[in-house]
């Protein structure tokens, strides 16, 4: 290890990262906080603790033992990670607390404590540097160290959920062109609903599905047509032959079952939106502040795994453009058909009402979901009668 005493010169700088990267790649779990603070030390960045976010997003979960769980909604840890912005305060001791997001790419992972005497530009810079790099070690090592998972939970988690989300991947991914991000609940008890987003050279690839029931089957079938569809698309299928692949797998594997799905391709230069809707609810436009409910409203189609029982039919690709600063929402039926103690629906109004006013507010597309999921839980204060699924694709083409 570099001394700590030195000046932190660049090429003392690059010597303490490398050794950051390399402690990171062998520490374990109990060891990574550790190789975090010789680092933070060294550059008299001060002591650094990771909070992550929970599964609920509604707390901030120390990656730390004895450091205490913060509020989302009312800390300012939590408003760095709501705006993806840096946030600095006094200590009380003369000294600065500094939280930044960890972000990887479009995720939201949680954010970065640093306390230090003072702060400079540079320091500033190396402070992010940092963060950046963090968010990278953390999805990198959270697909095999269960760590990352037990502290983003806070309660246990039912089997037929836990097998469904070894599934899902990350909440929100994004590129330059687009941000394609989705929210699911119950957290803890998921059943049949799912979603699956991608990117395949130009194409974003976009994913809903509703299997019927709300058991260990349910997730079962769910999780056949997502292997299904990714099959299909690591090989290159087009999306007519990506939907019979998922038809034929759950007519083979899972004779019984069946679930309800829209498939969405966006060709993010052009815009150009490919989809089928196998079932499901027709899929919602956003545009200029104004819901479009019917732009993608086509004729009804079976639900995956019982065409080779009803039609000999193909299934139905539809095709149209969208408009730059487009928004489309994908959506399973408990988001809508949710109902307050009064029998009041969620509805379909208040839902994008609620996505409307968000964006009209500035905020980015992951928090204009959460927002709009905890708003959900609050109308059946948090006991939701079924699944509630949302995805959003929000298209901002480069300018010329």
């Amino acid at each position: 290890m570099v001394d700590a005493n030195v000046s932190t010169s660049a090429e003392t700088a690059e010597q303490l990262l490398e050794e950051l990267l390399r402690a990171t790649q062998e520490a374990s779990p109990a060891e990574l906080p550790v190789a975090l603070d010789h680092y933070t030390e060294a550059m008299n960045m001060g002591h650094a603790v990771v909070f992550l976010i929970d599964l609920r997003q509604r707390l901030l979960m120390p990656l730390e033992e004895g450091e205490p769980r913060l509020e989302l909604d009312h800390s300012l840890a939590g408003f760095a990670y709501r705006t993806d912005s840096v946030r600095i305060e006094e200590d009380g001791a003369g000294g600065l607390t500094v939280w930044l997001p960890l972000l990887n790419g479009a995720e939201r992972l949680g954010v970065l404590q640093l306390r230090m005497a003072s702060l400079d530009g540079l320091r500033l810079w190396r402070c992010r540097t940092l963060a950046s790099l963090l968010a990278m070690v953390i999805t990198a090592k959270r697909t095999y160290i269960d760590t990352f998972a037990q502290r983003t939970r806070t309660r246990s988690m039912q089997l037929p959920t836990e097998m469904l989300r070894a599934f899902l991947p990350p909440r929100s991914i994004g590129t330059g062109r687009v941000v394609s991000t989705a929210v699911v609940e119950p957290a803890y008890e998921l059943g049949g609903d799912a979603f699956d987003h991608s990117f395949t050279e130009d194409v974003l690839h976009a994913t809903i599905l509703d299997a019927m029931g709300h058991d260990l089957a349910s997730g079962l079938t769910t999780s056949v047509a997502m292997a299904g569809s990714r099959n299909a698309r690591r090989t290159g299928a087009d999306l007519a032959a990506l939907v019979t692949t998922v038809d034929e797998a759950l007519a083979k594997w899972l004779p019984d079952q069946f679930c309800t799905g829209v498939f969405l391709q966006l060709h993010m230069p052009s815009g150009t939106l490919r989809w089928s809707n196998c079932g499901h609810p027709t899929p919602l436009v956003i545009r200029r502040q104004r819901l479009l409910e019917k732009e993608l409203e086509r004729p009804a189609e079976p639900p995956l795994g019982l065409p080779a029982r009803l039609s000999d039919a193909p299934r139905h690709i539809y095709e149209t453009t969208l408009e730059p600063g487009d928004r489309v929402l994908l959506y399973t039926d408990g988001v809508v058909e949710s109902r307050d103690e009064g029998g009041e629906q969620f509805g379909l109004e208040r839902f994008a009402d609620h996505i409307i006013r968000s964006t009209a507010a500035g905020q980015n597309a992951p928090e204009v979901l959460r927002l709009l999921i905890h708003a959900i839980l609050d109308h059946r204060h948090s006991e939701l009668s079924d699944d509630a699924t949302i995805l959003m694709i929000e298209w901002h083409p480069p300018g010329p």
